[in-house]
């Protein structure tokens, strides 16, 4: 409600074209005055309801002869209710609030108003006064300890008001006596001067202390009043202060930041006035923020964003997509209230109800409804007398009970390696009339908006929540070093035996045993790697005489110590190890540390032991996800520091790369950004559907974040069935069928009309994985812009790639293929540049250095040039 006043105007006999205070001006003062008749309790439920948190309504219902319409009206948001004794008793039986009940009182002497108040401390109102001196006197005796004193006038006049205010009693005055325009209305009582009745400086220059506000309470800042400026403001109803220098100060008067006045009160010492504003324009302070102590946050900044958004959100943008997305709002909003109900540690409670709050929001602002609407109606709801029992609707209830059977996963299970949770077989996610099915878009017959948001990946979990979870592991790990790894190894991996989170070179043949044929393959895959990335090598610098004199070369140097990160999870990941060891191997990087998530024995998978053994690491840290990529970042008492991290992994390792290369302090550099596997088939009517279905299911089953795209160039319904068919047949059979149809679930087909529509489609797409099944494939290489690594032809599935054909896996996703390259040998290595100049060279090129350095006002370059010539 409106903060309570120094006076409440009494509407008994207003009208909008009547004398004194207009519609507008009702609202700045606070609180109003109304009688209610059994005639007009309906009407007066309406004006409650309508004017909710604009002011504090004050109703008189002595005359109800039914106290049920009295409860009505204070559930409806009645700030008081002015009663007789008698409804005073039943209200008490009742239980309401006795801060909102007002007795009015059937006298004004002493002896009156004790007997009326009877040991009650409610307030009370003595009404129709005409000896002013005698209210003075029981006032005085009274005291200011007491409850609040309203008092109406017989004939008001400023006199009487002003008396009666000096004794801290609220005068409820008339509003057609009243006006905010003294100087316009010189028979009408100033609302200004009532109002600062009370009011006291300490001041010399007798200023009054302002604290301007938004109607959030937000502290805009700190200004000075006088009595003509808050008469002014009044008058106006805009923001008007007084400068201790210029006078009344018009706020925005000439920048445009005027400010639209709400209301006006002081403080509990009247010392202080408030005045809360609608600020309009870049905000209240001079240097253009929202305050005088700097940019808004947390719930106000946001609402601030996504109203800037709503009015310049550029085409395509996300938010841009919730606003005109109201089935994608809806879905969000469930989605995150879902995820908020799962929710059971204090920190990701607090990252879910931010998610929500933020879609909320969204909702409220696409519908032009503010946080301050949303406030007053929680501060209307807080004042009802009359409470549902609060029970949630059946289908609610029931979908609550399922969840506490179904969800046996902690919160804390979120941050796992494992990110990819099968669906359930009761679950009809990726399937389309009891079949395993992609969606199908005819290119030709959807908008280009359609297209568009077909391409969108799936949905993941804002990048402020993964961040916000990640941080404090980063941190602890930061600040703790081994406890902190083994802490979060002991909760995440379930590894607890594991007593410390590095395991050492020499590698002990016992955690190297492998049949034999494991071991072959890995040795083949090793090879085919090595020699692919050596042939990357420059063996030479780069040496270019620019000009006579003056030789420019460039030289590699390898990075001297660097941390693989080898995804765990839902799959052991050996391949990875290869891709990311070799490579650092061939580059000859001194340090070599890899860091993968251990078994729940602790111990780690042979295969990667012995890959670690064959690269030359020195060191396998036994931990995953956040708190590993920590521990290569800024080492620990047992782990190397490293200076770059590589390796692919869930959301959460990714977001701790992404903290550790910001940090200066780390000194490490990444890869690449990386998001859930995906790869995209361009297939043509020669393509083998078998194929075709096999390569779509080798990405799918990676998990139920990955995405597999389809694009059918010009093939029938014939055709595009022999495909469906195939990946429903092969999807069945596979052991990971229930992570399939989740991918599958937001997997794609487009079907095209030509090689050229369907490249430009790819290209939009970048995928990690581009797999070509189509006549002429080597020529279609050509039309490739972006995308990881390309498959070319019948004969080259993706599989190859991921392990053994030489060419690396560690690619980027997410659509980073339009910025990034996979994993190779450049990875691994830096580019260092020389110049050498002779006296012959520097005289060639020093007169454009002088220049250039007299031009930007650069005096010393220029005299290291001029020094050395010997010239002025």
């Amino acid at each position: 409600m409106a903060p309570a006043l120094l006076v409440a105007i009494d509407l008994a006999n207003y009208t909008k074209s009547s004398q004194g205070l207009n519609s507008q001006a009702l609202s700045y003062i606070g609180n109003v005055y109304t009688h209610v008749t059994p005639e007009t309790v309906d009407q007066a439920l309406l004006h409650l309801q309508q004017s909710v948190g604009r002011f504090a309504n004050y109703l008189s219902v002595a005359s109800l002869p039914s106290i049920d319409d009295v409860v009505s009206l204070l559930d409806a948001g009645a700030a008081k209710v002015f009663v007789t004794r008698h409804q005073l008793d039943q209200l008490k039986d009742l239980s309401i609030d006795q801060d909102r009940i007002v007795l009015c009182l059937p006298g004004i002497s002493k002896q009156e108003v004790i007997d009326a108040i009877g040991g009650t401390q409610v307030d009370v109102y003595s009404h129709q006064v005409d000896d002013i001196e005698l209210v003075e006197a029981w006032l005085n005796e009274y005291g200011t300890d007491r409850p609040n004193v309203f008092v109406s006038f017989e004939k008001p006049n400023m006199d009487k008001t002003l008396r009666i205010a000096r004794l801290s009693a609220i005068p409820i005055v008339p509003a057609e006596v009243l006006t905010v325009d003294a100087k316009k209305d010189t028979d009408l009582l100033s609302v200004a001067k009532i109002v600062m009745a009370n009011a006291t400086s300490d001041r010399p220059d007798g200023l009054f202390s302002t604290l301007v506000t938004d109607e959030r309470g937000i502290a805009l800042g700190l200004v000075y009043s006088s009595e003509e400026s808050v008469a002014e403001s009044l008058r106006t109803g805009r923001g008007v202060y007084q400068s201790r220098k210029r006078g009344l100060w018009y706020k925005g008067e000439s920048s445009g930041d005027v400010q639209e006045l709400v209301s006006i009160s002081l403080d509990c010492d009247n010392d202080c006035l408030q005045f809360v504003v609608r600020q309009k324009g870049r905000g209240f302070c001079h240097l253009a923020t929202p305050t005088c102590f700097g940019q808004y946050s947390g719930l106000s900044r946001l609402q601030q964003t996504l109203q800037n958004r709503k009015a310049s959100a550029p085409a395509g943008s996300y938010t841009a997509r919730l606003f005109n997305d109201p089935r994608l709002l809806r879905a969000k909003i469930l989605e995150e209230a879902t995820e908020l109900c799962d929710a059971t540690s204090k920190q990701e409670i607090a990252f879910e109800a931010a998610d929500l709050l933020y879609f909320a929001l969204t909702k409220c602002i696409s519908a032009g409804v503010s946080l301050e609407d949303v406030e007053r109606n929680l501060d209307a709801k807080s004042i009802k007398v009359k409470r549902r029992r609060g029970d949630a609707k059946p289908a609610f209830v029931s979908q609550a009970a399922s969840a506490n059977t179904n969800n046996g996963n902690s919160a804390g299970e979120a941050v796992k390696e494992a990110a990819s949770i099968p669906k359930s077989q009761n679950d009809p996610a990726g399937t389309k009339d009891g079949r395993i099915a992609m969606k199908r878009y005819i290119t030709d017959k959807e908008t280009p908006d359609a297209i568009q948001a077909a391409l969108q990946r799936p949905s993941q979990r804002s990048s402020e929540q993964i961040i916000g979870i990640c941080r404090p592991i980063v941190d602890a790990v930061k600040s703790r070093g081994d406890a902190a790894v083994l802490e979060y190894t002991h909760k995440f991996e379930k590894a607890t035996s594991l007593t410390s989170p590095v395991l050492r070179a020499p590698f002990p043949e016992s955690l190297m045993q492998l049949a034999p044929e494991t071991v072959k393959a890995i040795d083949v895959s090793f090879e085919n790697i090595r020699k692919f990335h050596a042939a990357q090598r420059e063996d030479k610098p780069l040496v270019v005489e620019t000009m006579p004199g003056v030789v420019c070369s460039r030289f590699v140097r390898p990075i001297e110590r660097v941390g693989l990160y080898v995804p765990g999870g839902t799959a052991v990941l050996p391949s990875s190890a290869l891709m990311l060891g070799v490579p650092a191997m061939v580059a000859g990087c001194k340090k070599i540390v890899l860091a993968s998530p251990p078994r729940a024995d602790g111990s780690i998978t042979p295969e990667i032991v012995y890959i670690a053994h064959k690269v030359g690491a020195e060191a396998i840290v036994l931990a995953g996800g956040a708190q590993a990529v920590a521990a290569l970042a800024y080492g620990t008492e047992s782990i190397a520091k490293v200076d770059k991290i590589l390796g692919p992994g869930n959301q959460f390792v990714t977001a701790a790369k992404m903290i550790v290369s910001n940090d200066t302090n780390a000194g490490v550099s990444i890869d690449m950004p990386a998001g859930p596997s995906e790869v995209l088939v361009v297939a043509d009517a020669l393509a083998n559907p078998a194929f075709v279905a096999s390569d779509l299911l080798s990405q799918a089953e990676h998990g139920v974040d990955s995405q597999v795209i389809l694009i059918a160039v010009a093939l029938n319904e014939a055709q595009l069935s022999a495909i469906e068919d195939e990946l429903h047949t092969q999807a069945n059979a596979l052991p990971r069928v229930d992570i399939v149809r989740g991918a599958i679930e937001h997997s794609i087909t487009f079907v095209v009309n030509n090689i050229e529509d369907a490249m430009r489609l790819s290209n939009r797409y970048a995928p990690e994985h581009l797999i070509l099944q189509v006549d002429n494939a080597e020529g279609v290489v050509a039309l490739v812009e972006n995308a990881g690594s390309v498959f070319i032809g019948q004969w080259t599935p993706e599989s190859v790639g991921d392990y053994s054909a030489g060419v690396n896996h560690s690619l980027p996703t997410f659509g980073y293929a339009k910025q990034y390259s996979g994993v190779n040998l450049g990875s691994y290595v830096k580019h260092i540049t020389s110049a050498h100049l002779t006296r012959e060279g520097l005289a060639n090129v020093g007169p454009s250095v002088m220049e250039l350095a007299r031009v930007e006002e650069l005096e010393a370059h220029r005299r290291a040039v001029s020094l050395r010539l010997g010239v002025a």
